[in-house]
């Protein structure tokens, strides 16, 4: 697998919704995860929301997406992110270290509950960067 530059959309509630619409429009295939699936919120009103979609068109195009949890703030406008992900490990860690220099970072790169190691930050210019090393080639 190579590094891609994802587009990653967040929402308030209407994440799987929005998905399905641009599944409706690009075709591919469309995946989905709610919280619940994933284990990743104790609120009980969120257990269907979504936590990770990801739509792969035939043609390569890839969008992702997720419901912006309760406890976080949720801004139109400030509403997606930036995705990096891929299996070189020093690639991707690279990138981090670079994005992450005098950024807040909102989730340290570490192993997450799917395996992979996972960060997220904003970068000195108010950019938002998801960055995630699959666990295929991770340590």
């Amino acid at each position: 697998m190579t590094t891609r530059l994802n587009p990653y959309l967040n929402f308030r509630d209407n994440a799987r919704q929005a998905m399905e619409f641009y599944h409706s429009v690009f075709g591919g295939e469309l995946t989905t995860s709610t919280f619940a699936e994933m284990h990743a919120s104790e609120d009980p009103a969120e257990q269907d929301k979504i936590m990770h979609s990801q739509l792969i068109t035939d043609n390569g195009l890839a969008l992702m997406a997720a419901d912006t949890p309760n406890s976080m703030d949720y801004t139109p406008g400030s509403n997606f992110a930036v995705s990096l992900s891929g299996e070189d490990e020093g690639e991707l860690r690279g990138y981090w270290d670079k994005l992450s220099d005098g950024a807040t970072v909102t989730m340290p790169l570490d192993r997450a509950p799917w395996g992979d190691f996972f960060g997220m930050c904003t970068d000195r210019f108010g950019v938002s960067w998801l960055v995630n090393i699959s666990a295929g080639q991770s340590s």
